[in-house]
């Protein structure tokens, strides 16, 4: 049976070599660097007892190197050695493997250092939101699409509007003469005369066709900022999720120095180890986890913004510093304003157009036909002569008498009920989206607010209180250990509320947009051999 014993807490840190005052301003730790934590009090590990001298020729342990981060810097004093005490010689958990002392042959686990994943990038200048905004409107190719459908709407309406090329020809008749000796040769020129204006609501079609296509370059833009907006505030959060677990972890390990130590004087027995160890193995495993998703995070970002080349670097933004927006009116202005709705409206326009320029096509066009010719006919008791030049012309109509495109009429009428219906089915899709964002803001601001205002200084209260009591000896030192991780877990959980209000935000004022590398939805038709210079004026 193990035996717990307690000495006063003087005594202890004579036994280890240093003060008490000492061993508190070791172990105070310094508040969260780039943001301002709520109630941001100092929280300190247990007074931590010198360490016993390493055997000779052990290399030390990596577990208390520095950690680099991101804007963050935090180090460990430098490791002090000690005479053996107790008669127990040398420090026999040198690499901190757990030697348990009801069974000294007996080792539990490994002890391996966490990985640093972010060394080279606290060197590199930290980007703004601004930074990866400009960046995306100079290089995501979606935006680029966007705009090469509108020029291309342009360009279908100037050659929509170009009148039919005119005919030019030899024709021939009697070539060969019979008995008269001669015949008819000459040329001739042929012009088609479009009539009922046809042309300029052809040319329409595709002007309104253009507009529509420029609200489009709007709404991906807006596509675009969001889903920027979005990833570089979730990278924000992956970036202060990392510094808050790299604080965890430089205490956990500096309190597997201290359970040690305090096993070595009959203060704390195997479980103590093993648990304050699965502790520091957790913060290990919970740091390499936060590094890789803010790699994840970061990598993403510049895909979003066009770059995905660019090395991965430090973010400088306030994730506290939400936007304050009245929810449940923005969600009446998002049916108004939004683009995908502006869009939808002026594909009506767009049908409107297609079925005035369906009413008019039944207008047959005008066929002339003029020319000049020579007639080789021997005159009448002239066998010598011939009968010399000669004009015609020519002109005509087709008659719409069986097909007046009454079909393709209806078809535009459909379209116009197609392009009403959308437009409704958009606005109330907007609703559908807008209010459960409106409720998600409401709550995540809510919880973040209690995060910061409620919770955090109630556990940093009672993290600080067990402290007391484990120092004065009237607490065992897992009940700190438990409190320590709730107060860090509070933290962590703030910063996700953050940034779930910065996700609720962003999506209602860029109107529930997303799909930033999405291809741009096209309101034209995608064919480009429209009114061909050979087609005497045929359409598609």
């Amino acid at each position: 049976m193990t035996m717990k014993f307690y000495v006063p807490f003087a005594m202890l840190a004579l036994l280890s070599g240093i003060s008490v005052a000492q061993g508190q301003e070791h172990n105070a730790m310094p508040c969260m660097e780039g943001m301002d934590m709520p109630g941001c009090i100092p929280v300190k590990t247990p007074p931590n007892p010198q360490p016993k001298q390493q055997p000779q020729g052990a290399t030390p342990s990596k577990e208390h190197q520095e950690h680099s981060m991101p804007g963050m810097q935090h180090q460990h004093p430098p490791a002090q050695t000690s005479s053996p005490q107790n008669g127990q010689g040398p420090n026999l958990h040198a690499s901190m493997t757990l030697q348990e002392p009801e069974n000294p042959a007996h080792k539990t686990g490994s002890n391996l250092p966490a990985p640093e994943l972010l060394k080279e990038v606290a060197a590199r200048p930290p980007m703004s939101l601004d930074d990866f905004m400009k960046l995306a409107d100079a290089n995501n190719p979606t935006i680029k699409e966007a705009g090469a459908f509108v020029r291309r709407s342009q360009e279908k309406a100037r050659q929509a509007g170009l009148y039919p090329n005119p005919t030019v020809g030899y024709q021939g008749e009697q070539i060969r003469g019979g008995s008269y000796h001669g015949g008819e040769q000459g040329a001739f020129v042929q012009q088609t005369i479009v009539l009922g204006g046809k042309l300029g609501l052809r040319r329409d079609i595709h002007a309104q066709e253009s507009r529509s296509e420029q609200i489009g370059v709007q709404e991906q833009t807006y596509r675009v900022h969001a889903d920027i907006q979005q990833a570089f505030f979730d990278a924000l959060t992956a970036q202060e999720t990392v510094r808050l677990r790299q604080q965890l972890l430089s205490i956990a390990l500096d309190a597997v120095e201290t359970v040690h130590q305090l096993a070595n004087i009959g203060q704390a027995d195997a479980p103590d180890i093993l648990q304050t160890e699965v502790e520091a193995e957790q913060a290990k495993v919970d740091y390499t986890t936060a590094q890789r998703d803010y790699l994840a995070s970061f990598r993403g970002l510049s895909a979003l913004a066009g770059r995905g080349d660019l090395p991965v670097s430090p973010l400088q933004g306030e994730l506290e510093k939400a936007p304050d927006l009245n929810a449940e009116q923005m969600t009446e202005s998002l049916v108004s304003e939004s683009p995908a709705v502006k869009r939808a409206q002026q594909e009506i326009v767009v049908a409107q157009a297609r079925l005035k320029d369906a009413k008019r096509e039944a207008i047959p066009d005008l066929q002339l036909r003029a020319g000049e010719q020579y007639n080789f006919e021997r005159v009448d008791g002239i066998p010598n002569k011939a009968t010399g030049p000669q004009s015609f012309a020519s002109a005509g109509v087709n008659i719409p008498l069986w097909n007046r495109n009454q079909g393709n009429v209806q078809a535009a009428k459909a379209d116009i009920e197609r392009a009403e219906q959308s437009l409704r089915r958009e606005q109330l899709s907007l609703r559908q989206q807008s209010a459960p964002l409106a409720q998600s803001y409401e709550s995540a601001r809510f919880e973040a607010d209690r995060y910061k205002t409620q919770l955090i200084p109630r556990a940093e209260r009672a993290y600080q209180l067990y402290l007391n009591k484990y120092q004065n000896m009237a607490q065992a030192y897992p009940q700190v250990l438990v409190s320590q991780r709730t107060l860090f877990q509070l933290r962590v959980s703030y910063v996700k509320a953050l940034r779930e209000v910065w996700r609720n935000a962003i999506a209602l004022q860029n109107y529930t947009l997303r799909g930033g590398l999405q291809a741009p939805v096209s309101s034209d038709t995608p064919s480009t051999t429209i009114n061909l210079p050979n087609a005497t004026g045929a359409q598609e």
